[in-house]
């Protein structure tokens, strides 16, 4: 069984469903999804002005989740899986402790969803998807989660050297409003703001996230299970 976690925000609570039903239709394995909810989470600190998400340090978690045990898929809320998420295990490499895709860009200095400040560091976006090998990662404990600094976290310095790190393809983590639109994408990572959102309602794979939703949301197929069911009765 793959084990996926989604960050949870509550302004983003579609975003996360949307997401967790692209990932289940597609997967081709049983996949066990969680949503990271700090209410859930021994997480102690108090939140930082400049964290754009409730999940910003939560998604640390991961390996101690999963009892330091296999592999654990972190993803942001604001995506959407287009393909089977199983395929990503393909690409990583039993002797690295975390695999990501190794963005190198320079955000739009602009806010974020919500008014979000839009920061700026190296390696920004990386840990938006992480497939942790939970094993190699046991420096990442609540008591360190909860005391280390964002950027000890997000720069993967709770890790010996960037050795450590492996590197995904980039289709894993497609930047939409960042990089140029790419039909392969496997999943679309909407940065700056999810479709929920009117001010991104029209952004690049807007439509196949809105798709998505009906899919999700299943009314005519409702009313058609309901039809037959009276029918049989």
């Amino acid at each position: 069984m793959l084990k996926v976690f989604i960050g949870y925000d509550k302004n983003e609570t579609v975003a996360r469903h949307v997401l967790a039903h692209s990932i289940e239709r597609r997967c081709s394995i049983p996949v066990s999804i969680t949503a990271l909810r700090l209410e859930q989470l021994p997480m102690t600190r108090e939140r930082n002005p400049l964290q754009s998400t409730d999940f910003a340090f939560s998604r640390f978690l991961v390996p101690w989740l999963c009892d330091y045990e296999g592999i654990g898929v972190f993803l942001d809320c604001d995506m959407l899986c287009r393909t089977d998420i199983a395929q990503i295990m393909d690409e990583i490499s039993p002797w690295v402790a975390v695999s990501v895709v190794k963005h190198n860009y320079a955000p739009r200095p602009e806010d974020k969803f919500l008014g979000q400040p839009q920061t700026i560091y190296a390696k920004k976006n990386w840990s938006s998807v992480m497939v942790f090998n939970n094993t190699r990662c046991q420096s990442l404990t609540p008591e360190y989660v909860n005391r280390a600094s964002g950027l000890e976290l997000h720069q993967f310095k709770w890790l010996d050297n960037d050795a450590e790190i492996g590197s995904l393809d980039p289709s894993w983590n497609h930047l939409v409003g960042e990089y140029k639109r790419n039909a392969q994408a496997k999943i679309v990572h909407y940065t700056l703001g999810t479709p929920c959102f009117k001010k991104y309602s029209e952004c690049e794979y807007a439509q196949e996230w809105r798709d998505e939703l009906t899919d999700m949301l299943s009314y005519n197929k409702i009313g058609e299970f309901n039809r037959q069911d009276r029918e049989a009765a």
